[in-house]
């Protein structure tokens, strides 16, 4: 049986655009896009564990705002259940640490990019104007 992996992701905008992230070459996933984030550690709520993981991965501060959706993709390496949630950058700039690339998009820019699979339904609902 595979194991259930919970995962968050940070939709953060910021001027009109949406900030992408790039799976570094070492990681799962290589090469693709993704909303940054990560895992949720025993106790902690979705939110908290995004403030954690943008503060760890980005080395920034978001404003969590609204829930977009929560869905599930069986991976090889397991079942990920991704939570994703519209953000505000508060303070500082994005930086890459784990990933290879970043890039800020308008959305109707985002299907251009090749997205990680559990990605795909939070880049669907964004592009179709899920509100904020």
């Amino acid at each position: 049986m595979k194991k259930n992996i919970k995962v968050v992701g940070a939709v953060i905008e910021k001027n009109g655009k949406i900030l992408c992230a790039q799976r570094g070459q070492d990681k799962s996933l290589a090469g693709l896009w993704e909303f940054p984030g990560g895992k949720i550690e025993q106790g902690e709520t979705p939110q908290q564990a995004l403030e954690r993981e943008i503060k760890e991965e980005l080395l920034c501060e978001v404003s969590i705002k609204n829930k977009i959706t929560t869905t599930s993709y069986e991976y090889d390496f397991g079942i990920v259940e991704l939570t994703t949630f519209f953000c505000e950058l508060i303070e500082g700039e994005p930086k890459l640490t784990e990933h290879e690339n970043i890039k800020w998009l308008k959305t109707s820019e985002l299907s251009i990019l090749e997205w990680a699979p559990a990605d795909i339904p939070t880049v669907d609902l964004i592009v179709k104007g899920v509100s904020k």
